[in-house]
């Protein structure tokens, strides 16, 4: 019989929950892949679909040389827009953080941030925002991601690889051992 208090645990249930749970995390690649998907229903009043926008900016980062770690979080830099806008940096960082090196974690919780310089005047936040972070190692990384790939990926005749191109890098990386 299943344990109802987590005191009252044997060694037995927990190698069985250890098998349920890398079961689970095999399957992971997929449901990120189907959390993507739920990017292009979403339009929110831009020129193209948030997976649309998720996928240019990732080929953006790919046709630019980035490792592919950074190319998959520059498509899954949007991926909490499925659950809210707000903090939506922050959840998708929480999501990469096993996967990915702590610097691409950190471009992805504060890339809102460093996108505010182009449009927090109009909400009436400070623009310079972005510049608390100034003295980070991965500082450089994330004003290359907003500036070069993110800020400029809402253009519907922009040349974007596929979702399917993406598809084994998705595979890898949220396949691979988690960063402890």
């Amino acid at each position: 019989m299943p344990f109802t208090r987590m005191d009252q645990m044997q060694p037995q249930d927990v190698e069985f929950i250890g098998g349920v749970f890398a079961r689970r995390q095999a399957a992971m690649p997929g449901v990120i892949k189907a959390m993507l998907r739920q990017l292009d229903e979403q339009v929110d009043g831009m020129a193209v679909t948030q997976l649309e926008h998720s996928l240019q900016t990732a080929t953006r980062a790919l046709r630019a040389g980035a490792p592919e770690e950074l190319i998959v979080a520059a498509l899954c830099h949007d991926l909490a827009e499925v659950i809210c806008d707000v903090n939506h940096g922050a959840i998708a960082a929480e999501i990469l953080k096993p996967y990915v090196s702590h610097d691409t974690c950190e471009v992805v919780r504060t890339h809102q941030d460093f996108q505010g310089r182009y449009f927090y005047t109009l909400i009436g936040k400070d623009p310079n925002a972005y510049r608390q972070y100034a003295d980070k190692p991965w500082y450089e990384l994330a004003c290359r991601f907003s500036a070069e790939w993110d800020q400029t990926s809402f253009d519907p005749n922009y040349a974007m690889l596929p979702f399917a191109h993406f598809e084994p890098m998705i595979d890898r990386i949220f396949s691979r051992p988690y960063y402890l």
